[in-house]
């Protein structure tokens, strides 16, 4: 952080605001093209006199926020949290006036209720993310350090606001502030979500793909299938299907016939019956 410091006075530094201002800049276009491109952005803060703020620049952007508690493995194992998502959407369309809440009994009505709540705590700002995010916006790269983490694992860019004990190192566009003061936060949350929201009227307007659940990150092999391979390797390494004798077949032939008659009626229905599948 000695290149974001203009000085040091009885032990407290003083942050260069000239070199801030050329890193919101620099924040404003990443966040500019991320949206062109049409990616969305991850807002990410659970300061608790700092998420209110943070959550109403998100939703004003239309931009993703978690602003609770950041699940371990959110990006990284989004596969996972993509079945969350999809279980709160099943949730909240049961609790509705007519949903299939009313077929229960009172008692499990009270328990989905229950992980309804829970789980919408958690995932609320993240139930539209289709897919990975292109950005993250961060507002303590030091508290968030597992969010950071995950993020320069899966290549994403990161803005974050560095106070003086972090390492800006971690980060794609370190913006120099105060982490823990109202209005430094306030002001340079609104200073990207004001760049998102410009360039959203100026952007097309694209449909929200979900990413196929075909690929899963491995912190050793990263990037790989999630099922290990395709249908046909499945397919070729099923055992073959052993074929029995009908016993109506046997039961025929030992009223007309002998013992010997039994083991060539037995052969007649495995031959009936086909090759085993290969």
């Amino acid at each position: 952080m000695r290149r974001f410091i203009f000085a040091e006075r009885n032990g407290i530094h003083i942050i260069d605001l000239q070199k801030t201002l050329r890193q919101i800049e620099l924040a404003q276009k990443l966040a500019r093209e991320v949206i062109l491109r049409g990616d969305n952005v991850l807002f990410v803060c659970t300061k608790r006199q700092l998420s209110a703020i943070v959550k109403e620049e998100a939703e004003r952007a239309g931009a993703l926020y978690v602003t609770e508690r950041w699940l371990g493995g959110l990006l990284t194992n989004f596969q996972t949290v993509k079945k969350q998502i999809r279980k709160l959407k099943d949730l909240e369309a049961g609790s509705e006036t007519g949903g299939d809440f009313e077929n229960y009994t009172k008692k499990e009505q009270l328990l989905m209720g229950r992980l309804r709540d829970k789980l919408a705590r958690n995932l609320t700002g993240i139930k539209n993310m289709g897919r990975l995010p292109g950005l993250m916006f961060v507002i303590d790269s030091k508290k968030e350090r597992i969010a950071v983490s995950e993020g320069n694992k899966l290549g994403i860019p990161i803005i974050a606001i560095v106070d003086t004990n972090a390492d800006p190192d971690l980060i794609s566009v370190p913006i120099a502030g105060n982490d823990d003061a109202i209005r430094s936060v306030e002001l340079i949350a609104r200073a990207v979500a004001d760049a998102i929201v410009e360039t959203r009227r100026e952007a097309p307007i694209r449909q929200e793909v979900e990413e196929s659940e075909t690929s899963t990150y491995s912190s050793d092999r990263g990037m790989e299938p999630a099922g290990g391979g395709g249908d046909d390797e499945r397919r070729r390494k099923r055992r073959p299907r052993r074929r029995r004798a009908k016993p109506e077949a046997i039961a025929a032939r030992l009223k007309t016939g002998g013992e010997g008659d039994a083991v060539a009626a037995a052969e007649e229905a495995v031959g009936e019956e086909g090759e085993p599948e290969a």
